[in-house]
């Protein structure tokens, strides 16, 4: 993707963050606990907050080319809560739409739709939040092979299940992950190789000071079950700040750096990446939605 489509996020990040205030407080007040609460709903996956992100993943070194990518994903969060759903649990839709930028043969780079990835996750009332701090979450999810390109894609129609389950415990900390394996059912071509990959989400949110706090949420682990699939271990870590004022929705911005810890079997994968972008809530859908 050209620099010129990251400037905005870049611009944005730095006219909300430099003019922050810095300051620590010895004991939390009623504000400073509110947005400890915006920072674990900006990075939960089982957030009932509806939110819209927006991230941008630039990476400029990878391995088998030397060619810098790049990969623009939108992913709204959209929950249901009871009466209004199938099942007498919170449901959580994700959609994650995709916008990447892949080497070519010729030793530049193209940019194209990927594929559409989703999960429909049923939040369980046990056990309960309140008592233990834990909060479990399952369902399906599906990859449509929506790419615009063959590079840019798996060319598959995919399926299966969906666990997530978030720790918050502890004042301050949120910690969890979400655990997806799609695997392939159908396909866009005949030659297109069969897909059963194990796929986790490691999530980390620890409030640091003010509006501030430290944030992993980026980096995908996936594991390939079939014969020389490609595995890949990816460690995140980056700060984010939360941004609320009269008239505007809550906001957070994040930058976080990310560093690929293992690979095998994949000729092709970031080296380093610089993730960026923001995550917009809007809470007033809630009663939109669940009237």
């Amino acid at each position: 993707m050209p620099r010129t489509c990251r400037m905005p996020l870049v611009i944005l990040w730095i006219a909300v963050t430099v003019p922050g205030s810095l300051r620590a407080q010895s004991a939390p007040t009623s504000p400073e606990i509110e947005e400890e609460k915006l920072e674990r709903d900006f990075t939960d996956p089982l957030t009932t907050l509806p939110q819209l992100l927006v991230r941008d993943s630039y990476s400029p070194a990878n391995y088998g080319t030397n060619v810098e990518t790049n990969q623009l994903i939108v992913r709204p969060l959209i929950p249901r809560i009871p009466p209004n759903t199938l099942l007498p649990f919170v449901q959580l839709l994700r959609p994650t739409l995709a916008l990447v930028t892949v080497p070519t043969s010729k030793g530049g780079s193209r940019t194209e739709f990927g594929d559409l990835a989703l999960f429909d996750v049923a939040v369980l009332p046990w056990p309960d939040r309140n008592r233990t701090g834990l909060l479990v979450g399952v369902g399906p999810s599906l990859v449509l092979p929506t790419a615009t390109s063959r590079s840019a894609g798996e060319g598959a129609w995919q399926a299966g299940p969906t666990l997530g389950v978030i720790y918050t415990g502890i004042p301050g900390l949120l910690a969890g992950f979400i655990v997806q394996n799609p695997v392939s059912f159908a396909y866009t071509s005949p030659d297109r190789p069969a897909q059963n990959t194990f796929e986790l989400q490691p999530v980390f949110a620890l409030h640091l000071w003010d509006k501030w706090y430290l944030r992993s949420a980026e980096a995908n682990w996936t594991v390939g079950w079939r014969r020389h699939s490609s595995t890949m271990l990816p460690l995140s870590l980056g700060l984010g700040r939360t941004f609320v004022r009269p008239g505007l929705p809550p906001m957070s911005f994040f930058i976080t750096g990310q560093w690929m810890l293992y690979r095998q079997y994949a000729p092709l994968a970031p080296q380093t990446t610089i993730n960026f972008g923001t995550t917009i809530a809007f809470p007033e859908l809630r009663n939109y939605w669940n009237g």
